[in-house]
């Protein structure tokens, strides 16, 4: 655990030092959990998105995509159910002044009971060595069964207090933990009460003439809302989607993890409409779509898993999510649920118009099903920068840290080097560069020792490197290096291009999906 940790600590070190994440607001000390994305972090993040919107948009004859507006009428979140439900159970210690979700409270406690049990799998597994069986231990050590009865009965108790909502309930269970805050080291909590996380503000002039309105907690409402605007104006047939990537602003409480929970951020969502009666079917097929995308950029398959909900929200009927194991653990990427007709129902009595859809082939109106699909931008990000990660000991024993980012993803593709200042390498490798940089995010580097060059760039994930030496003069070779190997080839110029788009290619990602 504290090796992951530590692990997690160098790559938000990373993100910042090589212009990846930077705090917001840097210079006054920041802003708590908001994030700026920096020059390389921005590419990475619109590369992500242009993959997630190409997937959806080109491969799909039936999806088509909208940017809504932030700011939307008060009603629609009255009748999203935010207004009255988009709440988190907060605590606050007495001695620290400070406020804490209880919910994550008593998962960290859980979390504790979990980290003990892998302590003890892996003393006894430095005891018995090669002998030592891992799944006959879990089932019969004394001790094990007894960390692990624990967590079960804690873990029953506080989805039930959840799923009732009962605030008392998870005080006493905060109480009979006896959880203390991190901070005073006391137990002396207050009551448990419901906080909203909207962030609010007023629109117009005047105090008097101002109406209350909200940033947006999700992109999807903005979709529901335009529904009827774009399957007449697209002529859609169900079934048929609406893609969207856009911020979404919540006021979290308990913001940690880097970016993993911040208070402004970005989701790719997709609602896909479809036949009541219908709606499972597509349910399995779109969870085995995303599941799809996600393993093509080749970070791991075993990295992934499905985590079908327990406790369902009260308008779906299905819902899992995709999660990725972080250096924290398995966490939440995306979410993929069956909505039934809930949000379409809601805005039509809401707004008092008629929200429905006439199916030719049925001869009758009614309310589609939606099947969504929703993606956090920034999570995504964090899964590509944490599973790329890594500082490899080379055989002369130095140690190298490199980004092995996805070559269609990386911010720069390609950087280009002349050897030395001189002799007209600068020239020719600018020249390179000139006809690169119209397919490719190319580079030029001429500072430093070459080995410094590569360095620089294996950090920042740049999956070639070129040399531009003296006898690129003589016979239009170069030196093409490729990041993950360091392996090098000598190629003629000519050939740089296909040789790149060969690895960096979207279409070609693009493609596996098929």
């Amino acid at each position: 655990m504290a090796q992951q940790e530590d692990q997690f600590k160098k790559i938000v070190s990373h993100a910042k030092e090589y212009g990846f994440v930077f705090p917001s607001s840097d210079i006054y000390d920041g802003l708590s959990a908001v994030y700026d994305y920096g020059q390389n972090g921005v590419e990475l993040k619109n590369n992500i998105k242009r993959y997630w919107w190409e997937s959806m948009t080109l491969m799909h004859d039936n999806i088509v995509g909208i940017d809504s507006a932030i700011f939307m009428h008060p009603t629609i979140w009255k009748a999203s159910g935010h207004v009255d439900a988009f709440n988190d159970p907060l605590i606050d210690n007495r001695d620290s002044k400070k406020r804490y979700r209880a919910d994550v409270l008593i998962e960290d406690e859980l979390a504790k009971i979990e980290d003990k049990i892998e302590k003890e799998v892996t003393k006894a597994a430095k005891r018995f060595g090669d002998s030592f069986n891992e799944t006959l231990y879990r089932e019969t050590n004394p001790r094990v069964l007894e960390y692990k009865s624990k967590y079960n009965a804690l873990h029953e108790r506080f989805a039930q207090a959840m799923s009732d909502n009962n605030l008392e309930e998870l005080r006493q269970i905060i109480i009979d933990c006896e959880i203390v805050c991190p901070i005073s080291g006391t137990r002396n909590w207050t009551e448990v009460r419901q906080f909203n996380l909207m962030f609010k503000t007023e629109m117009g002039s005047t105090a008097d003439g101002a109406m209350s309105v909200y940033l947006r907690p999700e992109t999807a409402q903005g979709i529901f809302v335009n529904f009827l605007n774009v399957q007449k104006t697209g002529r859609m047939r169900i079934p048929f989607g609406i893609a969207q990537i856009g911020k979404a602003f919540r006021n979290e409480i308990v913001a940690r993890q880097f970016i993993f929970r911040m208070r402004e951020f970005e989701q790719m969502e997709m609602q896909f409409f479809v036949r009541p009666g219908e709606e499972l079917e597509w349910f399995k097929k779109w969870k085995e779509t995303r599941m799809k995308w996600h393993k093509a950029l080749g970070m791991g398959d075993q990295k992934y898993r499905y985590h079908d909900h327990e406790k369902l929200a009260h308008y779906a009927n299905a819902a899992t999510d995709i999660e990725f194991e972080m250096p924290f653990g398995f966490k939440e990427v995306e979410g993929i649920h069956s909505r039934t007709n809930f949000d379409l129902s809601q805005h039509e009595k809401f707004c008092g118009k008629k929200i429905q859809y006439f199916d030719p082939e049925l001869g009758e109106s009614y309310t589609p099903y939606v099947i969504e699909t929703s993606i956090g931008v920034d999570r995504m990000f964090l899964t590509v920068l944490a599973s790329s990660y890594e500082e490899q000991k080379l055989e002369n024993g130095e140690v190298r840290t490199v980004l092995h980012l996805p070559a269609q993803l990386a911010p720069v593709k390609v950087a280009v080097m002349p050897l030395v200042k001189k002799d007209g390498l600068p020239e020719k490798a600018q020249e390179i560069v000139n006809t690169l940089k119209f397919n490719f995010a190319t580079q030029y580097d001429e500072k430093d020792s070459i080995g410094k060059r590569y360095r620089r760039q294996d950090a920042i994930g740049t999956p070639f490197c070129i040399t531009v030496d003296h006898q690129t003069l003589d016979d239009n070779t170069v030196t093409l290096r490729h990041r993950d190997s360091m392996q090098q080839e000598r190629v003629n110029i000519s050939d740089i291009e296909s040789i790149i788009d060969k690895e960096v290619s979207l279409s070609k990602l693009l493609k596996t999906l098929v």
